[in-house]
C-alpha cells in the first residue's frame, strides 16, 4: 500500500506518522516549493503537483497535505479531477464511532473524538485531541485544531477554522469561512468570513 501525501508540511508529517501506523508501506510527499531530491524528516519529497499527477497510478491513495483550507479544497479538486483515490486517515488512536462518517481526503488525528451522526465533510481536518460530539456537522475542508471541543450538534460551514483549545456550545452555527481563535468561547452563533476571539467570542474588530 502505497500513499502520497501533497503538502510537504508539518501537517504532512503527522497525516504521514498516521499513515504509517495505519499499516500504509510506504509514503512519498509532492510540494510546489520543495526542489527534490529533498526530506520531509524521514519520507521522501519526490516533485511537485505535475509529478504527482505524472504518477498518481503508482500508488493506491492520495490526500493533501495542506493546512490552509483555501488550498487545500484547490488542490484536492484538482487530484479529484485526475482520478486520484482520495484517502481518509484516521490514526489509530482516534475514536471514531461506526455511526459517524468521514469524507473523502479528511484526516483525524491520534486522541481525537468523533461521537455518534456526525458528519465530516471532504478534506477536513480533526486535529490532535480534537472532540466533535454527537449530531455536529462538519463542513468541507473545515479545520478543528488540537483540543478544541465542539459540544453537540453543532454546525460549521465549508472552511471554518476552529483554533486550538477554542469551545462551541451546543447547537451552534459557524458560517462558511469564518475563523474561531485560539481558547475562544462561542456561545452564539456565527456569521460567514469573519473573525471571532474571546470568551465569550466576539467579532474581531479590524
Amino acid at each position: 500500500m502505497h500513499l502520497a501525501i501533497l503538502g510537504a508540511s508539518g501537517h504532512g508529517k503527522v497525516i504521514a506518522d498516521a499513515a504509517e501506523q495505519l499499516g500504509w508501506h510506504s509514503v512519498t510527499f509532492f510540494d510546489d516549493a520543495w526542489h527534490p531530491p529533498e526530506v520531509n524528516g524521514p519520507w521522501e519529497v519526490r516533485g511537485d503537483t505535475k509529478a504527482l499527477l505524472e504518477k498518481l497510478s503508482a500508488f493506491n491513495g492520495v490526500v493533501v497535505g495542506i493546512g490552509s483550507n483555501r488550498i487545500r479544497a484547490e488542490k484536492q479538486a484538482v487530484l479529484a479531477k485526475a482520478g486520484g483515490n482520495l484517502v481518509s486517515i484516521v490514526h489509530p488512536s482516534a475514536v471514531v464511532s461506526p455511526y459517524a462518517s468521514i469524507g473523502a481526503g479528511s484526516v483525524v488525528f491520534a486522541n481525537a473524538v468523533v461521537n455518534p451522526c456526525s458528519m465530516i465533510g471532504i478534506g477536513a481536518i480533526v486535529n490532535t485531541g480534537a472532540v466533535v460530539e454527537h449530531d455536529c456537522v462538519i463542513g468541507d475542508f473545515a479545520h478543528i485544531s488540537p483540543n478544541a471541543v465542539l459540544a453537540g450538534g453543532a454546525a460549521l460551514g465549508d472552511e471554518v477554522w476552529i483554533g486550538a483549545c477554542a469551545s462551541v456550545r451546543q447547537m451552534i452555527t459557524i458560517g462558511r469561512a469564518s475563523i474561531v481563535g485560539m481558547g475562544a468561547v462561542v456561545t452564539k452563533d456565527v456569521g460567514s468570513d469573519v473573525t471571532v476571539v474571546g470568551s465569550p467570542a466576539r467579532i474581531r474588530s479590524s
